[in-house]
């Protein structure tokens, strides 16, 4: 067994403990729990009694929320545990880095990384012409590329944002729903707006449409079109076979990126049909500029019960073969 210790640890003058520590204390409980540690509060100090790994990771974690109160950053429940999640598991020396990035303002809200897997995905699409990023559903995969682009286009770095999906859902194809193409289109792209919605005023997303400044449309649309100046986001690109796929990306053109999303564990192709996204990496492997992320249950940041679902899932599914069926074969002659 390690053997115990106590360490002190003060923090400045010019942070309230309240804001350290939380209203009620919530923020020290969450740090209590996630160690095997007793903390006593005194003043401007905080005593950390434990075994010696644990208490190290635990001054180590009030370190870092320290520096995120320095960057000017409120603290809260989610930032706190990603903090104590990071520090746990040793992905990042100073996750007061990572959790005090800012993809995009609005509002006096920031929208921030809030892992170490979101923090590189931000990274790569500032350094990288195209991205492509697989990752469950909840980790802020197309979530994060949708802040990219709206930042890109305040700052003018682009004329346009161009969202685009597939025209596959799982049960259902555009064909068979009511109404006109856009009546047809609006509820299947309905996730792109309601980024866009926190994002962005209504009516500046209204006037955008209107101007062509924002476009949002199936990817079919996209054939026969050089996209210069655009920031560009596939959403649901698990659902692309390889040929849309080498449809999209050769779309691209001068002052462009473009940002390619998919969970590959959520395709909804006939079995016949190869994913698009699953074959991409190992065809455009050692060209400069282009990047490639892998977001996992780790980076879920919804509801803690999102993430332990996703978690369980991929559990499942290491454990058994393919679950898709397998065609019949031929009737013999």
């Amino acid at each position: 067994m390690p053997p115990s210790t106590s360490v002190k640890t003060s923090v400045p003058s010019r942070h309230s403990m309240m804001s350290l520590l939380g209203t009620r204390d919530e923020l020290l409980k969450l740090v209590e729990e996630a160690f095997d540690v007793q903390l006593l509060v005194r003043g401007n100090e905080i005593t950390v009694s434990g075994p010696q790994p644990e208490t190290e990771a635990a001054v180590h974690v009030f370190g870092e929320l320290t520096r995120i109160l320095d960057n000017a950053q409120a603290l809260d429940e989610a930032s706190v545990r990603a903090t104590i999640a990071m520090v746990r598991g040793g992905e990042h020396p100073h996750p007061s880095e990572v959790v005090s990035d800012e993809a995009l303002t609005h509002r006096g809200r920031a929208i921030r990384p809030k892992t170490v897997g979101q923090k590189r995905y931000l990274d790569a699409i500032r350094r990288n012409t195209v991205v492509l990023c697989i990752g469950p559903a909840g980790s802020g995969k197309t979530y994060l590329a949708m802040a990219m682009a709206v930042l890109a286009l305040r700052r003018h770095e682009v004329n346009r944002i161009i969202l685009t999906r597939p025209a596959v859902e799982a049960g259902e194809r555009l064909g068979f729903l009511p109404g006109t193409l856009y009546e047809k289109i609006d509820p299947y792209l309905k996730p792109l707006f309601d980024a866009l919605y926190d994002m962005m005023d209504a009516e500046q997303i209204a006037t955008y449409m209107e101007r062509g400044t924002i476009e949002v449309a199936p990817l079919a649309y996209m054939r026969g079109r050089t996209l210069n100046d655009s920031f560009i986001v596939l959403d649901e690109a698990q659902n692309t076979t390889a040929e849309q796929m080498k449809m999209f990306l050769t779309r691209l053109g001068f002052g462009s990126k473009a940002v390619v999303t998919g969970d590959i564990t959520q395709v909804d192709l006939p079995t016949s049909s190869r994913s698009g996204l699953r074959v991409v990496r190992d065809i455009l492997t050692g060209i400069e500029g282009v990047a490639y992320c892998e977001l996992t249950g780790r980076d879920v940041v919804r509801h803690r019960i999102v993430q332990e679902i996703v978690e369980a899932y991929s559990r499942y599914d290491e454990t058994r073969p393919d679950s898709r069926p397998t065609p019949p074969a031929p009737p013999s002659r």
